[in-house]
This record gives structure tokens, C-alpha cells and sequence, in this order.
């Protein structure tokens, strides 16, 4: 009886639907004609294997958030830029040091931001 209950009250609440992300002010840096986007990313083999190495470095790491598995990687003219957000300073100085790794030393731009987990705070640079 208490299952049909449940079963009925369940059915009468109505779904919320999740916010829809926004990354309005995100992409705003990136609107700039300068900005380093991965639309502009060079589609030689050098710049594409570099950031392959880095993402699959970053994605191999289980201790990174989902935010820092999903960081943009740009690759051009062996100059790697480093976009998005992440949870910790540490793991902006994670994935940099993955990307130096790779790219080598000075060739590695980190446009890293840190958010932290309440999403009311702006991001740090």
C-alpha cells in the first residue's frame, strides 16, 4: 500500500528541469579577433598531435574534475593556450605543467580560471 503511495505522489510532482548552462560570460574572452579559439586551431599534423598528447594527458588524470577534463586545448604554431575553468589552483598547476610536459617550457600560455564549486563566486585568474 505505502508503494502505491509513493508511486502516485511520485506521478503528481511536476519534473524540474535543470537550468540550462549559460556561458555567456565565459565566451566573452574570447571574442576578441586575437583570442586564441579552437576554431582557429592550425590543422597541421604537429599542432594536432601536440594537443591530442595534452588532452589525452589531462583526460588520463582521474584526480581532475570534470572541469578540468573538459579544458579547451589550442594548439598553434607549437604555442599551446590553455582555456576554461577549473576546480583549484592546483589543477590549473596540474594541467600546466601536463602541457609543458609536452609542448615545452615558454610555449605554453595558461588562460586557466578557477571556480570554485559554489557557482556565485566569479572566477580567479
Amino acid at each position: 500500500m505505502a508503494g502505491v503511495l509513493l508511486t502516485a505522489s511520485a506521478a503528481v510532482a511536476p519534473a524540474q528541469d535543470p537550468p540550462k548552462p549559460d556561458n555567456t560570460k565565459t565566451n566573452k574572452q574570447d571574442r576578441s579577433p586575437n583570442a586564441a579559439t579552437a576554431d582557429k586551431q592550425k590543422d597541421n599534423k604537429s599542432d594536432r598531435e601536440t594537443a591530442r598528447q595534452i588532452r589525452k594527458a589531462i583526460v588520463d588524470d582521474k584526480s581532475f574534475s570534470t572541469y578540468a577534463h573538459n579544458v579547451k586545448v589550442i594548439s598553434q604554431h607549437g604555442t599551446v593556450t590553455l582555456k576554461g575553468p577549473v576546480r583549484s589552483e592546483e589543477e590549473k598547476k596540474a594541467i600546466e605543467d601536463k602541457a609543458i610536459a609536452v609542448a615545452g617550457a615558454g610555449n605554453v600560455k595558461n588562460e586557466l580560471t578557477v571556480v570554485s564549486a559554489d557557482s556565485s563566486k566569479k572566477p580567479r585568474k
